[in-house]
């Protein structure tokens, strides 16, 4: 069994294949677990994968949760970071702890009220400043995980290479 991430990035029934393979490499890349909450609109068995051209698959740490009441039982007692629009606090000012889960919501739908109303105090916003509605998921995915890593010293121990 793997040692514990310091973080995890959780996808919320992802529909966008491309989306959900650039955050897979996002993780690979940061060490985190993304966990991948169904059901999904696209097939992830190894061919799948092999046809998208995914190589870096076999290196992420990921789990496939089925349903979202799946998810909400391995979650037990954790209280997940969820990103959205309507969070009061800005995504770069949460207090992050190693050991987090982040939550980014659905392209298309976002997050169901009721996880909303289950975690009022821990949603955060990445602020928009031009004439867009939002960011991509995958880039709202690199700018959450590379701040929370920052908080909780993840970067600390990189150096450059040579």
């Amino acid at each position: 069994m793997p040692a514990e991430p310091l973080l995890q990035l959780a996808l919320y029934q992802p529909s966008i294949p491309p989306n959900t393979g650039n955050i897979g490499r996002l993780c690979v890349g940061m060490g985190a677990r993304l966990h991948i909450i169904g059901p999904c609109a696209f097939d992830f068995s190894d061919k799948a994968l092999r046809r998208a051209g995914l190589d870096y698959w076999p290196h992420l740490d990921w789990r496939l949760h089925e349903q979202p009441a799946d998810f909400l039982a391995w979650l037990d007692d954790r209280r997940p970071w969820l990103v959205t629009k309507f969070g009061r606090t800005r995504f770069d000012q949460a207090a992050y702890a190693a050991g987090e889960v982040l939550i980014l919501g659905n392209e298309l739908h976002g997050l169901p009220q009721e996880w909303h109303a289950r975690w009022p105090e821990r949603q955060v916003a990445i602020p928009v400043f031009g004439q867009i509605r939002s960011y991509n998921q995958a880039n709202a995915a690199a700018m959450l995980l590379s701040q929370a890593m920052r908080a909780c010293g993840g970067f600390d121990g990189w150096r450059p290479p040579g």
